[in-house]
C-alpha cells in the first residue's frame, strides 16, 4: 500500500513539474458556448446547451463555472423535467490538451407532468460530478469537449414515484472558448 502512494505521490509531483517548465503561458481566461447530450438511466438521451467561463491558474490548475439548460423526459414521458445545472468545477492537467474535472453543482429544477396539479413542481439540490476532457488550443481560441457524470437526487416528493426516479446523468459536452 505505501508502495502504491509513493508511486502515485511521484506521478502527480512529476507530472506538475513537467507542467510548470512546459508552459510559458500565464494564466488566462476564456468564455464561450458549449452544448452536448446529457442521459439518465430513467430517460432519453437529450441536448444540453449553455455557457463557460475557464480560468488557467497554473498550467497544471483550472477551474471552471458554467450554465446550461437540459430537459429530459422520464418514467415513460410521463414526467417532463428542466433543469438549469450551474457548475463548478475543478481541473487538474494531466498533459497539457487532457485534464480531470471534479466538481458540484446546484441543480435548480421543475417538472411537468400529466396532472395539471402537479406542474410547476420547483426543487433546487445540490449535486457532484466527476469527469475529464480535452482543451485544444486554435490560436485565440480552444476547441473542448469532456464527459461528466452527475451523481444528483431530484426527490420531487410531490410527484407520485418521483422518489423512485434515478436523476443522475451522463453529460458530453463540446465548445468553443474564446480568450478574454
Amino acid at each position: 500500500m505505501r508502495t502504491c502512494t509513493r508511486i502515485i505521490v511521484i506521478a502527480i509531483t512529476s507530472l506538475l513539474w513537467f507542467q510548470a517548465t512546459q508552459a510559458d503561458e500565464e494564466s488566462s481566461a476564456s468564455l464561450g458556448p458549449q452544448m452536448g447530450i446529457s442521459k439518465s438511466p430513467d430517460g432519453d438521451a437529450n441536448w444540453v446547451y449553455g455557457a463557460a467561463l475557464r480560468l488557467r491558474l497554473h498550467p497544471a490548475l483550472g477551474v471552471e463555472g458554467s450554465l446550461t439548460y437540459r430537459q429530459e423526459q422520464l418514467a415513460g414521458d410521463a414526467y417532463t423535467v428542466r433543469s438549469w445545472p450551474m457548475q463548478a468545477t475543478g481541473m487538474l492537467y494531466f498533459l497539457p490538451i487532457a485534464y480531470g474535472a471534479m466538481g458540484a453543482g446546484w441543480y435548480m429544477s421543475t417538472v411537468d407532468t400529466e396532472a395539471t396539479f402537479f406542474n410547476g413542481d420547483m426543487e433546487s439540490e445540490f449535486g457532484w460530478h466527476f469527469g475529464g476532457g480535452l482543451e485544444i488550443p486554435l490560436g485565440d481560441t480552444k476547441l473542448v469537449g469532456d464527459l461528466r457524470y452527475v451523481f444528483l437526487n431530484y426527490g420531487f416528493d410531490a410527484v407520485p414515484g418521483g422518489d423512485e426516479l434515478d436523476s443522475d446523468f451522463y453529460m458530453a459536452t463540446a465548445g468553443l472558448l474564446f480568450n478574454l
